[in-house]
Parts: C-alpha cells; sequence; structure tokens
C-alpha cells in the first residue's frame, strides 16, 4: 500500500502543502472549496496519519491515573485490569503510562482518600469509575476547577452534565431484566427486586437498573406481576449469607428474582433448586455466577462487559490527550443476554 506524503496530496487536490498541512491538523483557516478538496482524496487514499511522529512532534506523553474499585476486594472489577493493559499496549509507543489507585468499593471513605491522590499534578486524566454518587460528583467538580481530564466507565452520573462516558445505558438493562422475568413468568407472579451490600441512596447504577425494571411493568396493559423492592446488606460476609437465608426463608411467595449487581451467586447459593415456576435474573460472568447458571438455579446474567468498558474509557482517555481527538459524551455499548446455552462464546 503506497505511503501519501502531503505533497502528493496535494498535487491530487490541487492545492498548496500549507492548505493540506492546515486541514490535517485541523488549524489555521481553510476555503469551504479547499477543504471539499483535500478531504475529497483523504478519503479516496484511506489516509491514516503517522501517529507516533505526531505525538513526537507534538513533544506529548500521557501519564494516566485508573481510580477504580480494588478487585482483590470485589472480583466484578478484575477483568477491567485487562482491558486498560490492553490498551496501554496500544499507546505504550506514544509514550503513554498509567498508575492504578484502587479504593474500597464498600467505603466511601476509602473513595474520597484516594481520590485525593488521582489530582496530582503529574497525572494528565484520570479514568474513573464513579460507584458514589455523591462523592464521585464532588471529585469530578474538582477535577473541572483544575482543568484534569477525566473520563468515566462503568457509571453514568445522570445529574453531571457534558461528562464522558463509556458504559452501557443502565435504565435499558433494568428493563431487560423485567422482560426476561415477564417473559418467563408469563403472569401472576410475585417479584422481588434486591440490591445486595450496597448502599442504595449513594449508587445511581442501582437506581437506574431498579428504575428501568419498573417502567418495563408499568407500561404493560395487563400487569398482573407484584413487584416489591428489598435491600440486603450486613457489615460481614457470614452475616450477610444469614441475612439473605432469612429473606428467602420468610418469602416464600417470591417466583421472580431481579438482582441488581454481581452478587447474584450468594442469593443463587441459598434458593431451593426444587422450586419451580421461577426466574432468577442477576449481572455478570463471575465463576461462581456461571457455576449457577449451568446448574440451572440462575436464569439469565446480564453481561456488562467491564474488560469492554475499561478498555475503551483508557482509549478515549489517552486519544483525547494525545491527539486531541472528538470523543462524544456518551459511548454506550451493547447489553449482552447470556444463558447456560451460550456463555462459553463469552470466556476466554
Amino acid at each position: 500500500m503506497k505511503k501519501y506524503t502531503i505533497k502528493d496530496i496535494a498535487k491530487l487536490a490541487g492545492v498548496s502543502k500549507g492548505t493540506v498541512d492546515r486541514v490535517i491538523h485541523n488549524r489555521g483557516k481553510v476555503s469551504e472549496t479547499a477543504l471539499k478538496k483535500v478531504n475529497n482524496i483523504l478519503k479516496e487514499i484511506d489516509y491514516q496519519p503517522n501517529l507516533i511522529a505526531q505525538s513526537l512532534k507534538n513533544n506529548k506523553n500521557c501519564h494516566l491515573c485508573i481510580l477504580m474499585p480494588d478487585p482483590e476486594i470485589d472480583p466484578y472489577w478484575a477483568p477491567c485490569i485487562d482491558g486498560i493493559e490492553e490498551a496501554l499496549n496500544e499507546f505504550s509507543p506514544f509514550g503513554t503510562t498509567l498508575e492504578y489507585v484502587y479504593f474500597n468499593p464498600f467505603n466511601k471513605d476509602s473513595f474520597e482518600k484516594q481520590s485525593l491522590l488521582a489530582l496530582k499534578s503529574e497525572f494528565d486524566g484520570i479514568l474513573l469509575a464513579p460507584l458514589f454518587q455523591k462523592e464521585s460528583i464532588a471529585f469530578i467538580n474538582e477535577c473541572d476547577k483544575i482543568k484534569k481530564t477525566y473520563f468515566l466507565f462503568n457509571n453514568d452520573l445522570k445529574s453531571v452534565d457534558s461528562q464522558k462516558f463509556v458504559g452501557q445505558d443502565l435504565f435499558q438493562s433494568g428493563r431487560i431484566g423485567a422482560k426476561l422475568i415477564h417473559s418467563t413468568l408469563k403472569g401472576n407472579a410475585e417479584v422481588a427486586i434486591i440490591h445486595i451490600d450496597e448502599v442504595f441512596k449513594n449508587a445511581t447504577h442501582m437506581q437506574e437498573k431498579e428504575k428501568g425494571f419498573r417502567s418495563y411493568f408499568n407500561e404493560l396493559k395487563d400487569n398482573s406481576f407484584s413487584l416489591n423492592t428489598y435491600k440486603l446488606k450486613h457489615r460481614n460476609a457470614n452475616n450477610l449469607k444469614k441475612t439473605i437465608k432469612y429473606f428467602i426463608d420468610t418469602h416464600p411467595e417470591i417466583n421472580g428474582f431481579f438482582v441488581t449487581n454481581s452478587k447474584i451467586n450468594l442469593l443463587a447459593a441459598l434458593l431451593n433448586n426444587s422450586k419451580k415456576s421461577t426466574c432468577v435474573v442477576g449481572y455478570d460472568l463471575l465463576q461462581e455466577n456461571i457455576k449457577y447458571l449451568k446448574s440451572g438455579i440462575i436464569d439469565y446474567l446480564i453481561h456488562q462487559n467491564p474488560k469492554r468498558q475499561a478498555y475503551l474509557g483508557t482509549v478515549f482517555l489517552a486519544d483525547y490527550i494525545l491527539f486531541n481527538k472528538v470523543i462524544p459524551n456518551k459511548n454506550l455499548i451493547p447489553i449482552d443476554i447470556v444463558n447456560s446455552e451460550n456463555y462459553m462464546g463469552y470466556l476466554k
């Protein structure tokens, strides 16, 4: 494949080399006629700029901070590391480096403490998983004050304007969960929306899922489903299991279970598999979740693809800092439904 120089492109377009340079690097004034001529040629030859040379010319490096939950505490976040490292391999030739700053996903004080580290001057940009709504909004407001570039993944803070975000439409994923239960149970069902081990009032990701779930049933013309919300939380794992066991034992009427996070395995481990006419829907392809999916206790898992989210978030952040690429504010990825028949296709 021929490599075209600015001189080649100028000759093909019938304009000066300076005009081509201004179009390619988006600087200076160019007439509409010249702009159209150059862009037509660029499209025709499928022009790809030499980004490494461009980065060296601009003398730009990129040191990123990854502010995210500790995967040792919550395994949901472990695939994110793979995605981030994959993106780093692509951008390391451009002088990109990064540093992980972990916080406890169940402790807002840990987030506030660690977020101060992310504001250090040596970081050119921050990739953030904003689990705690109030504290995350305060943090990105501080980023705006000091003009620190940031990008959000996994959770979209609805109350903040013009934020850069990559992830799923969590309202829509809640509607999908409702559709799965509705299609499986048909009618006259007692359905539980279950939030496990989270501070619901400060977790927009769980709020959005419940809003979407309820909106689906509210729109049904003939709705014979009864919906109730339950928040199951305790200070330690053993007591949490007792809390879930007590919930199951005292609510034998429930046959539809929608768990809004990856901890559905805690519920599945205690459910009576012999109970008929149930539908259990939750999130994420953790090893324990897949075990109960294979055994038939969990009917569906909604795959949030944390690896893909973290990969794209890192790529978008580096592209913006290094090459001034225009990144859309909202970057949504598909919502995948996984069952016992297709889960293998989602594993490594």
